[in-house]
């Protein structure tokens, strides 16, 4: 069974940035599976530092308005992995989840880490890499033209075992088979 992980879609991450488009193209993952009456799992980062726009319980920890009530299920999770120290894995083996696509933000470190640790527990794994995004930049990193999401996609690509698509080519690949 295919499940889809919708990671930190929050107001912290989302008022870092102008992404309508990238809300947009993760609205309409979420939406096919909906259609396919398939499971849609958020995930939501803490962190204990009052400090952070996503301190537990501040306005900035909040799923993301436009898209939480798609929401079949939640898991809270404090590192990068959406596994570590989670009942991630038990909900999927509890849906009998094989295949795991992923969306959301944070694609150098939240949607990244957590392709890996899904690989690594033997799931196939999909990243839609343009229904993700970040807050941060080139600037953030010191490294002039760094296009974050083509880096994480070439990165994971490399690595022959977890899939790296576009939106347009999950749709062609997925959605045109109903997503089954």
């Amino acid at each position: 069974m295919k499940a889809l992980l919708v990671i930190d879609v929050q107001n912290g991450i989302v008022n870092l940035g102008d992404f309508k488009t990238e809300l947009a193209l993760m609205e309409s993952v979420i939406k096919d599976f909906k259609t396919g009456s398939l499971p849609v799992i958020f995930v939501r980062h803490f962190d204990d530092s009052e400090e952070s726009p996503l301190y537990k319980g501040s306005v900035g920890s909040e799923l993301h308005g436009s898209l939480k009530n798609y929401a079949d299920y939640v898991i809270e999770k404090q590192t990068p992995s959406s596994f570590f120290k989670t009942n991630l894995a038990d909900t999927l083996e509890h849906l009998g989840v094989t295949h795991l696509f992923i969306i959301g933000f944070e694609t150098e470190f939240c949607c990244m880490f957590t392709a890996i640790s899904a690989f690594d527990r033997g799931y196939k794994v999909t990243l839609i890499k343009n229904a993700t995004g970040t807050g941060n930049t080139d600037e953030s990193y010191g490294m002039p033209g760094l296009d974050i999401r083509r880096f994480v996609g070439t990165v994971l690509q490399w690595s022959s075992v977890i899939e790296v698509l576009d939106y347009e080519k999950y749709a062609e690949n997925y959605f045109a088979e109903n997503m089954m």
